[in-house]
């Protein structure tokens, strides 16, 4: 046991090591602002701050910091002096990778997209999907590979399985990759160009050949033959995607939240190490790896633990692997596989369970014990249960002071359920985007309104103490830190309509959950998170003051640079 501890603690601190390793320049540099949230309690806002060496050095105005200038043949740097200068956004669950794929293809969901690669307006009909869907297909001209589109939802698009995209499209393979990312659709010609076959579907649970549909688990059978999708160039370019969204959205640290869910980690890693590397503008991204993962390729959670460790030799100061590590209770909101408790969906389906209760137990315990942070994928109540169970055991068996086993999107909980997440001192990862596009869907037959309506319960985990920040799931929400401040303090749904007042957040309080509130989640809250002297020099740069902007306006402030370790990046 202590040499358990020992070594958790040694890993801690390379870590440590490795996270202020920082390239930056040492000349001392004071920008100044017309105003600063700095989010730091004793001195809230500011119009200058003074950088050196990566490190924000002291806060204050350009008057007060001028002796400091002086004694240190520092200079004035006025290029943000019109903007508003917050702490860099931290969005605390992405997944680079799927951004990587599904960048490679045109969005077709019911939501609107703004991408490197261009913008994908929301189409939530069937007739309008099908329309827009033939469209694409017809544009498409790489017969090497099938045609894919990202984001089909039938709550929006209606049914569409194998024998439709037969009718539709003949011999051209089609498929469409389901908005919840966890599920694909395909058409003969398209299992045909890849090889999958009937008895790939027999491989898994989470298959139904006849309709064509491979979901959850029953992804392992095609995910395999989609080997164009990570070649170096495709990959590489969708990467870039990627770490152009975060720069345009004013992200500074990210936490990816599911390394592996491909099946070779070690190769992600390189291929998203290399890629952070390659661009020209730095972001810190620290990489989770995920319980499908080692479970898909037989290894214990010790071997797991081991695999990890190694991991982290390469660690730098872009790309690290962290002491977090992600487990899987349910299945994904959006294709209504999340579990729920009683009276579960009114339509009489059910959702699943993603690992048995025993495994997660297991994996869980070894992780726990080696001074690792626990994150939780739980979409349902049900799932919010097993994961508070979990944490209870472990807290009773193995107690640890400062866990923060923190519950990653809380799709759907029920009061009680916060105050004993507070009694646990567990944290909450929402995604606030579930409520403005779900919620309306959900209240017909599979939630009922009023469940629906309290989907991502914010206001009730402020009320218990529970700790809060949100992420975007990115590709399951906009990568997009002032859209998730706008959706928890607005509220509305996708049709305009106002939720729930008693589960929405303050402005400030959403605002907390990015910054300072979001480093504190992730264990990081001493160096990163507000702008005080001593903690890192990474800044996002606005047009406007997201405090005090109207309503719909918020979502659409112009992000106009960030500042990692000192160093200014212009986004145009």
């Amino acid at each position: 046991m202590t040499l358990r501890l020992t070594t958790g603690w040694m890993r801690r601190a390379l870590t440590m090591l490795a996270f202020f390793a920082l390239p930056a320049q040492a000349e001392l540099v004071v920008y100044t602002a017309q105003l600063i949230r700095t989010m730091e309690p004793a001195l809230p806002t500011a119009t200058a701050v003074a950088v050196e060496g990566g490190s924000i050095i002291a806060v204050g105005s350009e008057a007060s910091l001028q002796p400091l200038v002086a004694a240190r043949a520092g200079r004035i740097d006025r290029r943000f002096a019109d903007d508003i200068l917050l702490p860099g956004f931290i969005d605390p669950h992405v997944h680079p990778a799927l951004p990587a794929v599904l960048t490679q293809f045109p969005f077709l969901a019911p939501d609107d997209w703004s991408l490197p690669t261009g913008e994908f307006p929301g189409e939530t009909s069937p007739e309008g999907y099908r329309t827009r869907l033939k469209a694409l297909v017809n544009q498409h001209t790489d017969a090497t590979i099938p045609f894919i589109t990202w984001g089909y939802h039938p709550l929006w698009h209606g049914e569409i399985w194998r024998q439709d995209l037969n009718d539709w499209f003949g011999d051209q393979p089609v498929m469409l990759w389901h908005r919840s990312f966890h599920e694909l659709i395909g058409n003969d010609a398209a299992w045909a160009l890849l090889g999958v076959t009937a008895a790939d579907a027999q491989m898994e649970e989470g298959a139904n050949w006849e309709r064509g549909h491979f979901y959850e688990n029953g992804l392992k059978a095609v995910v395999p033959k989609l080997g164009f999708l990570f070649s170096p160039q495709r990959f590489g370019g969708g990467m870039f995607n990627f770490l152009a969204m975060l720069h345009q959205a004013g992200v500074t640290t990210a936490l990816d939240m599911g390394t592996g869910i491909f099946g070779n980690p070690a190769g992600e890693i390189a291929s998203v190490r290399a890629a952070a590397h390659a661009y020209p503008v730095p972001v810190r991204l620290i990489l989770t790896p995920i319980i499908v993962d080692f479970l898909s390729r037989g290894k214990t959670p010790e071997e797991a633990l081991a695999e990890i460790l190694g991991w982290q030799a390469a660690n730098d100061e872009r790309v690290l692997v962290g002491n977090h590590f992600k487990l899987m209770i349910d299945g994904a909101i959006f294709s209504g596989l999340a579990q729920m408790g009683p009276p579960g969906y009114l339509d009489g389906h059910e959702g699943i369970w993603m690992v048995p209760e025993l495994v997660l137990r297991a994996y869980a315990e070894v992780f726990w014990r080696s001074g690792f942070q626990l994150h939780a994928h739980a979409n349902g109540d049900a799932a919010v249960g097993r994961f508070l169970d979990l944490v209870e055991g472990l807290q009773r068996d193995f107690p640890r002071p400062d866990h923060r086993a923190t519950i990653e999107h809380l799709a759907y909980s029920t009061e009680q359920q916060s105050a004993q997440l507070a009694k646990l001192g567990a944290q909450a990862s929402v995604n606030p985007y579930y409520h403005y596009i779900l919620s309306e869907a959900y209240s017909k037959d599979w939630l009922g309104p009023d469940r629906a309506s309290q989907m991502t319960r914010l206001g009730s985990l402020e009320r218990n103490g529970v700790p809060i920040t949100l992420h975007s799931d990115a590709p399951m929400a906009p990568l997009s830190p002032l859209t998730l401040v706008w959706a928890a303090s607005e509220r509305k749904t996708i049709s305009g309509a106002k939720g729930l007042e008693t589960e929405r957040l303050s402005r400030a309080s959403a605002l907390e959950a990015v910054t300072s509130g979001a480093a504190r989640i992730i264990g990081r809250e001493n160096e990163i998170g507000s702008i005080r002297a001593g903690k890192r020099a990474d800044f996002v740069v606005l047009e406007a003051d997201p405090l005090t902007v109207s309503g719909d306006a918020l979502r659409h402030i112009k992000v106009t640079a960030t500042v990692f370790a000192g160093v200014p990046y212009p986004t145009h």
